[in-house]
């Protein structure tokens, strides 16, 4: 085999690892397992663990704390949040703060509102980030039937999410990555997404790190680009 003829197998194999490692993504959110994404070098450089709303029991927002110990927040499709008339958190708060959000790595924030479900009590517990999380993702399953201000109150212990509009063609952020798998995966438009942090550094967890983590724990690991690939 030429040299060149090596190069295209090489890519073309390359190519196909990473479309296998989407697919064995969707597959683990349709389980119910985690997965880890990583943006990219050039945006936040960060590691999310992500799990489909309705996956996450107490367990689960366990290991959101111990093995993640970022920002738990559930992201939802830019639809779903229209429905449920959420805004963008910039756009409700009347603050001169909320009028000047420099971000390093993006336009704007997706950051909307937090909420805790109305049967929780602090809201706070695994069991009650559970019920909210899970609850989030029923709603998100047929948002038109939810009257979403009875069902959950402002503010709580859940960070909310709004994904752009056309998703991974007007941002790349771990929302909309997320998002766009559990849509492709025809699952509703609702994930977790928590930041993987380093204790010792004090810093985001590196990517070689956070793909250590995925192989000891039999995650999928996948980086931005991937799902920009095949999905975007």
């Amino acid at each position: 085999m030429t040299g060149r003829a090596s190069a295209n197998a090489g890519e073309a194999t390359s190519a196909r690892s990473e479309s296998d490692d989407v697919e064995r993504a969707m597959e683990a959110l349709r389980r119910g397992e985690p997965i880890l994404v990583h943006d990219a070098a050039d945006r936040e450089g960060e590691t999310d663990l992500i799990y489909h709303a309705d996956a996450v029991t107490p367990a689960a927002v366990s290991r959101l704390r111990n093995d993640a110990g970022g920002l738990i927040c559930v992201a939802l499709g830019h639809d779903v949040a229209e429905a449920f008339d959420l805004p963008f958190y910039t756009e409700a708060v009347d603050h001169p703060a909320a009028g000047d959000h420099d971000l390093g790595y993006d336009e704007r924030s997706s950051f909307s509102l937090t909420v805790n479900h109305r049967d929780t009590f602090t809201g706070v517990t695994d069991n009650d980030r559970s019920l909210t999380i899970r609850s989030l993702g029923a709603a998100a399953a047929d948002p038109d039937d939810v009257a979403f201000a009875e069902e959950f109150r402002v503010p709580g212990h859940v960070h909310l999410l709004k994904a752009a509009p056309d998703l991974l063609g007007h941002r790349e952020g771990h929302t909309e990555l997320g998002v766009a798998l559990a849509e492709a995966a025809d699952l509703a438009p609702a994930v977790v997404v928590c930041e993987m942090l380093d204790g010792a550094t004090g810093e985001a967890l590196s990517p070689a790190d956070a793909r250590a983590y995925a192989n000891r724990n039999g995650f999928v690991y996948l980086e931005g680009r991937d799902v920009l690939d095949r999905l975007g």
